[in-house]
């Protein structure tokens, strides 16, 4: 088990070192080359940042309007009969917008059902198994300056809900229910 720890701690430095040295060896500037891609990401970042700061704050006014909880009480109604907990579904709409804004809401889901409870488990695998769709799809296709999005909202729902679903069912073996 030691051996994962060490892997652990030296494989980042080893990856930069090793390039480095390729580059070295390939004849190329590479600090230049750095400070060009550092450059590069810079400005992605500023072309970004509207539409981060946009979803921030619809996130947190859909939190702090109660909208949220309207929405996760009547969708919770039924996501308790297929089995999912309906405390989970504000942190599944959440998620699909802001990780760190879901974050906090599993934090809270922690404080108030505890990490080792069923609804615990499904929200911690579930935010691993799903991803921030709108997020990404505003990111991505905003910087690729893609229009038509075709089946990518609905390819990534059914992914999210694939996602939902199993969290469900490895929480449950887990738990051995």
């Amino acid at each position: 088990m030691n051996i994962f720890i060490y892997i652990s701690d030296y494989i980042i430095p080893f990856i930069i070192l090793s390039i480095v040295v390729y580059g070295i060896l390939k004849g190329i500037n590479v600090y230049e080359t750095f400070i060009k891609g550092a450059k590069s990401g810079f400005l992605t970042v500023i072309r970004l940042m509207p539409t981060l700061i946009g979803l921030m704050a619809a996130v947190g006014i859909l939190r702090a309007s109660g909208f949220l909880d309207l929405i996760s009480d009547a969708i919770g109604q039924f996501s308790g009969l297929i089995g999912f907990p309906g405390e989970l579904v504000p942190l599944t709409v959440v998620k699909m917008f802001s990780s760190s804004a879901a974050t906090g809401l599993l934090l809270d889901i922690f404080k108030e059902f505890g990490t080792d409870s069923r609804i615990g488990l499904i929200a911690s695998i579930s935010l691993c198994c799903t991803e921030t769709i709108f997020y990404t799809m505003s990111v991505y296709f905003m910087t690729a300056k893609v229009r038509h999005s075709r089946y990518t909202l609905a390819g990534a729902l059914l992914a999210t809900f694939a996602g939902l679903a199993a969290s469900v069912v490895l929480a449950d073996l887990m738990l051995g229910l």
